[in-house]
């Protein structure tokens, strides 16, 4: 399935607009991924905890947005966009949400 961030797909024609959909995915961050995420914010670099969470996250929305394009007979979606959101009261969950229009195309 193609799944872009423009409004269209270059050299195809769509054919059907079937409606927005969306995949949502809300992890949490457990304690051990905030003390080495802490450390690195001290010591300075990359939390490569944080950064695998977050790849887990959004593959993870981006098959849920497919499937649910998939269901409503779409071959593509257009127009993604992807959003991320810290919840809770320590900011210890994460929300990623994806959308775009499922579409038909030749």
């Amino acid at each position: 399935m193609i799944i872009t961030t423009t409004p269209n797909i270059e050299g195809k024609q769509i054919t059907e607009y079937k409606g927005i959909v969306f995949g949502e995915v809300v992890t949490g961050v457990n304690f051990v991924k905030d003390l080495m995420a802490g450390l690195s914010n001290f010591f300075g670099g990359r939390s490569k905890s944080y950064e695998g969470e977050l790849v887990a996250a959004r593959e993870q929305a981006l098959q849920e947005l497919e499937q649910r394009a998939l269901e409503c007979g779409a071959n593509a979606v257009v127009s993604c966009k992807m959003d991320y959101e810290m919840l809770g009261s320590n900011n210890g969950m994460m929300m990623i949400t994806v959308s775009g229009t499922a579409v038909c195309f030749e």
